[in-house]
């Protein structure tokens, strides 16, 4: 699934393309992934503009002219894809959108949506969703603060998107490799100054990353040679049995709540 990086590059990328564009036409073959009518869906968007694109967590929200927004999550799955109607993915798409120049923004949402909401609607949808690791309003304390409440191991803790938004599972394992932590580390134990490396190795981590093009080899268009950049730049994640870049040591794979974790035994000591 997209993390923070994947989707501020998406955002970035899109932003060029689209603000300012305005909404020839709209095709959707899925209703199932939008909250409203296609015909609804439709009237609503074409002839509209998108200023400009913001994002939140692992979402995308599309500012329309009239004040409206279209909230996109890709989850599990997800595809974007710009470019002309003959560089249509190899995949299905449920909602594809027009733009002029006969580009079009093709949407696979396997089980993601994309819905068109008022500012109100939206602020609601989002309401359980923790602060971005970014937010100026989360200093170290306030960030350690956020953690302090919950049980159970770091990583798991990080996954949940009411704490800190856009942190999946690649990046937990990376960030707790950055700060010498094992992703299984219990909150409870973790020390002051694990903390704060902990703290910054979010930063240091989620921008490298974001720099990179994020982890999923996922093109936006089809001379896009940033996206999936990170991928071989991953120091545990996916490297189970490979040595640590660090200390040459052996990567090792885990789980914890039926998920995957990644990391180096001799580098990450605090556990």
């Amino acid at each position: 699934m997209p993390e923070w990086p994947e989707m501020e590059n998406y955002r970035k990328m899109l932003a060029e393309r689209i603000s300012g564009q305005p909404i020839q036409d709209v095709e959707i073959t899925r209703p199932k992934s939008i909250n409203v009518s296609p015909e609804t869906f439709k009237g609503e968007l074409i002839g509209r503009t998108i200023w400009f694109v913001e994002r939140r967590g692992k979402m995308l929200i599309f500012h329309l002219d009239n004040g409206k927004r279209l909230l996109l999550h890709l989850m599990l799955g997800g595809l974007i894809h710009f470019g002309p109607r003959e560089e249509r993915p190899d995949r299905t798409v449920q909602v594809a959108i027009d733009f002029p120049n006969g580009e079009l923004c093709f949407i696979g949402l396997r089980l993601g949506y994309i819905h068109f909401l008022t500012v109100k609607e939206v602020e609601a949808k989002l309401a359980d969703l923790g602060p971005d690791p970014f937010d100026k309003r989360i200093t170290l304390e306030k960030f350690i603060e956020r953690f302090k409440s919950k049980r159970g191991s770091i990583k798991t803790a990080m996954l949940e998107q009411r704490v800190l938004s856009g942190i999946g599972n690649c990046y937990a394992d990376e960030i707790a490799f950055e700060a010498g932590i094992r992703p299984s580390a219990r909150i409870s134990d973790i020390e002051p100054e694990s903390w704060e490396r902990l703290y910054h190795a979010m930063h240091k981590v989620l921008l490298e990353a974001a720099a990179l093009g994020g982890y999923m080899e996922m093109p936006l268009t089809a001379d896009d040679t940033l996206t999936g950049g990170y991928n071989d730049h991953c120091r545990v994640y996916d490297r189970g049995g490979e040595p640590c870049v660090r200390c040459s040591g052996t990567v090792e794979q885990g789980e914890i709540n039926s998920r995957k974790i990644f990391f180096c035994p001799s580098c990450q000591r605090d556990r």
